[in-house]
């Protein structure tokens, strides 16, 4: 075994080896065991042993340091500033180990550290007006309960997806089909540097990679993968995000598709993808209903808190429970939930804002606790946006 080098190091050298994909990778891990030390270990002949590896890869893994200089490619990734994560890594996206073909490492940039809380938003690069707005606005809403949005940083509906989610000062994370030092497309540069700074960008590829027909796909199997469930907004029957929404079907996550206009080639996959069993989509409560109604009980931030010393979020705020809040923590609710019902039962007909302004509570909580109220059936909002509490 290569006991100088560590898990990472070795890892970074497999996923380096030119025509050593995840899928060989996988079985090679099944045969040896999990560390990438044992595999690099390994002679010919036994490499020889496991299906789908040739002479000639079994030479390239065998003599790695021929094909790899691993100093060199340490280098790169400083001077780049890009991290490399392994499976075995606390910053590798829980949900992507679940699938059957993970990368064994992803090339990383930016401080977000990307948990099982993830939604994928995809569709068409030649999109329509109606597709980016309702992109940006999915996303926007996803963001500020705290719900992390993966796309691709492609044109159209990627784009739409990052800049709505960076914009409601939310989590979002771009997954590329190239390398991290390559921009693709180039006039998004701009949101490229915002995700560095404020979001995470991953790829499966070694620096210097180019986008080519084959990568795509390869990147469309991890925004899957790394995802509770995907949303396509406008694809054509045989575009990319229909390759998304496969992969996410056999990964077993949920599959959402928004509706668009019959006459709108950019909503044929859509349509398509309705009428083979995915949930159509309107808003982000369709989404919200359909995991929890699937065992994924999303936590919003702010929601039923509870401080370091086990104090219900409602008591700490100086709410005795008497009165209305006694009557909504009876009918299950509590927290800030409780807050807010009893606010409404009180005021009458009231906004967000102003929900906000009278309890302190910050916007993102406010428009997460009324949107699980809203669930609940204990509010409703009206047309003109205010919410008034059900008897």
């Amino acid at each position: 075994m290569d006991k100088e080098l560590t898990p990472t190091q070795a890892t970074l050298v497999l996923n380096g080896l030119s025509g050593v994909g995840p899928v060989t990778l996988r079985r090679l891990f099944d045969h040896f065991g999990e560390d990438p030390r044992s595999v690099l270990a390994a002679g010919v002949s036994a490499l020889r042993q496991v299906q789908g590896v040739g002479p000639e890869m079994a030479s390239t893994i065998a003599n790695w340091r021929s094909h790899f200089d691993l100093a060199k490619e340490e280098e790169k990734l400083a001077r780049g500033g890009v991290n490399f994560i392994h499976t075995g890594s606390v910053e590798y996206p829980p949900l992507l180990k679940e699938i059957y073909d993970p990368p064994i490492g992803l090339y990383t940039k930016g401080p977000l550290r990307v948990g099982r809380k993830t939604v994928a938003i995809v569709g068409s690069r030649h999109t329509t007006l109606y597709g980016q707005g309702v992109a940006r606005r999915l996303a926007a809403d996803l963001a500020r309960l705290g719900i992390c949005v993966a796309s691709g940083l492609a044109r159209g509906i990627d784009t739409a997806a990052h800049e709505g989610a960076l914009e409601a000062g939310g989590p979002t994370v771009a997954v590329l089909g190239c390398g991290l030092d390559i921009i693709y497309p180039p006039e998004n540069i701009d949101l490229y540097r915002r995700l560095e700074k404020s979001g995470a960008i991953f790829s499966e590829f070694r620096l210097g990679t180019r986008a080519t027909k084959s990568t795509f796909p390869m990147r469309n199997r991890l925004l899957s993968g790394m995802s509770l469930a995907v949303i396509v907004v406008e694809s054509d029957a045989s575009g990319g995000s229909m390759i998304t929404a496969r992969f996410a079907a056999e990964q077993n996550r949920q599959v959402f598709a928004v509706p668009g206009r019959i006459d709108q080639p950019s909503s044929r996959g859509c349509h398509q993808l309705i009428r083979d069993g995915a949930t159509l989509l309107t808003c982000v409560d369709d989404l919200l209903e359909e995991l929890q109604f699937a065992g994924e009980q999303l936590q919003m931030p702010g929601l039923d808190a509870t401080d370091e010393a086990g104090v219900d979020g409602a008591s700490a705020r100086g709410f005795s429970g008497s009165g209305q809040a006694t009557e909504a923590q009876a009918g299950g609710l509590s927290g800030d939930e409780a807050r807010v019902y009893r606010y409404l039962c009180e005021s009458g007909l009231r906004g967000a804002d102003d929900i906000a302004g009278a309890l302190g509570l910050p916007m993102p909580v406010v428009a997460a606790t009324l949107m699980m109220l809203e669930l609940k059936k204990r509010v409703v909002k009206r047309a003109d946006g205010t919410f008034e509490a059900r008897g």
